[in-house]
């Protein structure tokens, strides 16, 4: 960057229907002030994997050129989220021998036994991207998050691990790079959006954080303050889209239109019906719809949504576990009724995750579609706080995201 490199942290976050870019700058009490921003249509992505190299490169230079501009610097490298229906996550558990002197934990067997824990069968077409701990084992005392000083012979680690297709995440990369970036870390989107929207309460009683972005709705289920279940769905507000397009015959570009206008996911909220012209196709009159009609389109896509993540926390046994509700996020958020949606089917307290921890710009980035690339800032902000580290131009570093939980250093 054209002023001290060190000074500044940059945001992707490449979506299903657009790319946001973030600058952030870190000023004297090591906070971040956003200074620039940039948004881009995406045509070169479906369900968070790209179909279309040239139109997802195109699309990342623009963001980027337009947040370069605002901000007045050259950005060269960048944390860039990672989603999809290609990620894969799985509990895992390491066990070693403590070598330090006098039988002391060190910095070494913390290393030693994370590395354990990821001794599993990963397939070969999947990489890691988060090796996460959500707790040590000290002599088979449980529920300790930071070892280092203790005594013990026998350090266990109960972590959780994040793969994704590594044919997709070169792809990112190569995107990325051939738009003129660097790549610090990919980090998981959902994971990002957490330090943008989770308060710590909510992390230690247990809350679901849903990203229901365009392609795909990725969520996460935090617990005790660690990450303890990732996932990933594919289906996102992109199909309210497609729905409204298929059932009432009109193009894409005012179906989009019609749903964020008047969309509503839960009938029982809409009062005002005032009639929706909605355009056809040939040439022909445009049709007039009710907004209940509308809504009757729309509901039964954010249920099947909202029951399917429900569904899949009752299978890992953690329904009855998020006791602070439901945060979500993304521009799927927005919908009118979809925060009543999730309360309905989760008989739990839902809210719309509102970024924040960073000034600034904040106020044009305060929705919650912007949580992603807010968080992406923030995770930033932490691995800079640890370590000074240099960008990669080829493959993306293996994310010991455990530094970002437990500081280390």
């Amino acid at each position: 960057m054209s002023r001290t490199e060190d000074k500044y942290i940059v945001a992707l976050d490449i979506g299903t229907s657009k790319v946001c870019a973030l600058v952030g700058e870190i000023n004297d009490r090591g906070h971040v002030e956003i200074i620039g921003k940039g948004t881009s249509p995406m045509k070169g992505t479906r369900r968070g994997n790209i179909i279309n190299l040239d139109q997802a490169i195109d699309a990342v230079k623009k963001a980027v050129d337009e947040a370069e501009v605002m901000a007045g610097l050259q950005i060269e490298s960048a944390y860039v989220g990672v989603a999809g229906d290609h990620i894969r996550s799985v509990n895992s558990r390491g066990v070693v021998s403590v070598m330090g002197k006098h039988k002391e934990i060190g910095r070494e067997d913390i290393d030693r036994v994370i590395e354990a824990s990821k001794s599993i069968a990963i397939p070969a077409e999947l990489e890691l991207l988060h090796v996460i701990p959500r707790e040590f084992v000290v002599d088979g005392q449980d529920g300790i998050h930071d070892p280092l000083g203790m005594t013990a012979t026998r350090l266990e680690a109960n972590v959780h691990i994040v793969t994704g297709a590594r044919t997709h995440d070169q792809n990112i990369l190569t995107c990325v790079n051939k738009a003129g970036i660097a790549v610090h870390e990919l980090v998981l989107e959902q994971l990002a959006a957490a330090e943008a929207v989770l308060t710590q309460d909510e992390r230690e009683m247990g809350v679901l954080l849903m990203d229901i972005g365009g392609g795909t709705t990725d969520y996460a289920v935090f617990l005790e303050g660690n990450v303890v279940h990732t996932n990933v769905l594919p289906v996102g507000a992109g199909h309210f889209t497609s729905d409204i397009s298929v059932v009432l015959r009109t193009p894409m570009e005012d179906a989009e239109r019609i749903k964020k206008r008047y969309g509503c996911a839960l009938a029982s909220l809409v009062t005002e019906d005032d009639p929706i012209e909605v355009p056809t196709v040939g040439g022909r009159a445009p049709k007039i719809l009710s907004r209940q009609e509308l809504t009757g389109i729309l509901e039964p896509r954010a249920a099947e949504i909202a029951k399917l993540v429900y569904r899949d926390l009752e299978k890992v046994g953690l329904d009855k576990e998020i006791r602070s509700g439901v945060v979500l996020v993304g521009g799927g958020a927005e919908m009118d009724g979809m925060v009543e949606m999730v309360e309905q089917v989760f008989d739990q307290q839902a809210r719309r995750g509102v970024p924040r921890g960073v000034g600034g710009l904040s106020d044009t980035v305060g929705g919650p579609e912007w949580a992603a690339a807010v968080g992406l800032l923030l995770w930033g902000l932490k691995d800079q706080s640890r370590v000074r580290k240099r960008p990669r131009k080829g493959l993306a570093k293996v994310a010991d995201s455990f530094k970002s939980l437990f500081a280390w250093t």
